[in-house]
Formats: C-alpha cells, structure tokens, sequence
C-alpha cells in the first residue's frame, strides 16, 4: 500500500509556493513486468514521485524545487515558452514526467536520465489505460537509452546488459519485433559476469521465444 504525505515546493522557475504530495511508503506486489515495472497495492506510486508546479508547468524530483541553484536564462525560456501555455492541460502522471524529461534535457542532463524519466512515463500510461501514449514513450524511451548505450561511457558498464535488454523489451512491446530481436542479439555480447548476469540472458531468451508479462 502506499502512503503520501503533503510536501511544499517552491518552484525555482517563477518561485510559485505550492503544495503536493509525495510517497512516504509503498509495497510492491506481485515482483516486477518484464520491463522492470513494479507494482504496489492500492495507489500507484509514480505519479507521485515528480512534481509539477501549478503555474508554469516546471517539472521534477523533489530535489529540484527549493533550491537556491542557478536558473539559466535558456531553461526558463524554454519552460515558459513550451510548458506554461499547457500547464493547464496536464493532469496525469505521465504528463509531469514527460514535462520533467523535457526540463532534464533543457538543463543538459545525460541521455541515460532522460530516458528513465520517459520509461516512467510509460509505465504511467500502463497505470492511466492510455495505449497510445504508452507506445509514444516507450518508442522515445528506447531511442534515448540506444542513445546513451552509443556513448558508451554513458552507461555503467555493470548496466549496459540490462539496458541493452530493456531495449528490446520495449520495442517488443511497441511491436517492433525487427528492432527488438536485433537488441535481445546484442546483450550476450555485453555480458562480463556470467554468472551473476545469466538472469538477464534468461530474460532475454524468455522474451525471444516465449514473451511473458511478468518476471517469473
């Protein structure tokens, strides 16, 4: 079950003193969906782990409001111009994350951070039975950790098996079975441990053959 507690932020945008809620606790059920998405008993957690401000549409981690950081001038144009005129549009969970990853990319963050937040947004669309949207997010999600996996020293190495994997898992399940089998055929080759990563080789030969919704 997950429990919330009322937090205020103050917006580092156009300083709007607002509240919201946050997660305090949450108990996962069931383990997790073969494209790590973990769910909880009672209220979803997610959309609750980023926050929106209420009057120009700035979005992100708790820790990115009350701050007395450096707001560049380009990330408050860019907020204004493309956030603040749809702020009144966005009420669901996957909009604030889509907002943040667009707030994330603005401010120059790694490839690898934007696309978490979009994975995010999918999985809220999971949450919100919006299949369209859902395939959207996947769809940039996958390019942004491709993107990332390219630079190379963008992904841990440890991780590069797991994502090169999720990868083709969301391109599964956008349907693309061309671009996700050409993925699932790349993660043997970025396996060092074998023995602590046949997990993910598993998983990878599971989704080739016999796709599963969740994690056995």
């Amino acid at each position: 079950m997950t429990t919330l507690r009322q937090i205020v932020l103050s917006c580092p945008i156009c300083d709007n003193n607002f509240r919201s809620q946050a997660v305090v606790t949450t108990d996962a059920f069931g383990g997790k969906r073969t494209d790590f998405h973990e769910r909880s008993a009672g209220t979803q957690p997610l959309a609750y782990l980023v926050h929106m401000c209420g009057r120009c549409g700035y979005s992100g981690a708790e820790s990115d409001f009350n701050t007395e950081g450096e707001v560049s001038p380009l990330l408050r144009q860019h907020v204004r111009n493309e956030l603040t005129p749809l702020v009144s549009f966005f009420t669901a969970g996957s909009d604030k994350y889509e907002a943040a990853a667009k707030v994330a990319q603005w401010q120059g963050l790694e490839e690898r951070s934007i696309a978490d937040l979009l994975l995010r947004a999918a999985w809220c669309c999971v949450d919100e039975e919006d299949s369209e949207a859902e395939r959207y997010f996947r769809r940039h999600a996958a390019w942004m950790f491709a993107r990332a996996l390219a630079k190379y020293d963008g992904v841990i190495r440890h991780e590069r098996p797991i994502l090169t994997y999720l990868v083709g898992e969301l391109w599964r399940r956008v349907g693309d079975l061309h671009q996700a089998h050409a993925w699932f055929d790349k993660v043997q080759g970025e396996v060092e441990d074998w023995d602590g990563e046949r997990w993910i080789l598993d998983a990878t030969e599971q989704q080739r053959t016999d796709p599963q919704e969740w994690f056995g």
